[in-house]
């Protein structure tokens, strides 16, 4: 899966807006190349809130660079799980994580892992999806769309 393949079955989602950060959308430019998945059927959720998904193009100098994601080529796909999926996948709850971390290769290419800093929070990554990792992916994408949808649906009107 290339990074273009991830936003085109993202944004082929119901709702779902894909905003890839560039110098004129007023981002630092830190994120400029990184993209964010929205469910936002009524486009009217800032560009500030939180995405169920994100792709980042780029280490984060001081605060995500356990996966060297600026190496060439090499991109990170952050799926927001939640606390039920995270723990059928990895078989401790997100709250765990801590006591993992060892045993997490954050550097390794197509599998599903924890994700360095948001782990804790119910997210996962994958570098580079590939071969072994793109139809999980797509499932993981629509399970975190549908509870994104659940969570928008019950948010107050107003």
């Amino acid at each position: 899966m290339t990074e273009d393949d991830i936003i085109e079955f993202a944004a082929g989602l119901p709702g779902v807006r894909v905003l890839t950060v560039t110098e004129s959308s007023g981002a630092p430019e830190i994120a400029w190349g990184d993209s964010f998945i929205y469910y936002d059927p009524d486009r009217d959720i800032p560009d500030e809130s939180f995405p169920f998904a994100t792709i980042v193009t780029k280490d984060y100098p001081g605060f995500d660079e356990a996966s060297n994601v600026s190496r060439p080529d090499v991109f990170r796909l952050n799926i927001s799980v939640g606390r039920r999926r995270f723990e059928s996948q990895f078989g401790y709850p997100p709250a765990a994580q801590t006591e993992h971390e060892a045993e997490v290769d954050y550097t390794a290419f197509d599998m599903v892992i924890p994700h360095p800093v948001y782990a804790k929070q119910g997210w996962v990554s994958i570098l580079n999806p590939g071969e072994r990792t793109a139809d999980q992916a797509r499932l993981l994408l629509t399970e975190a769309h549908g509870r994104a949808a659940a969570r928008h649906r019950s948010r107050p009107s107003g």
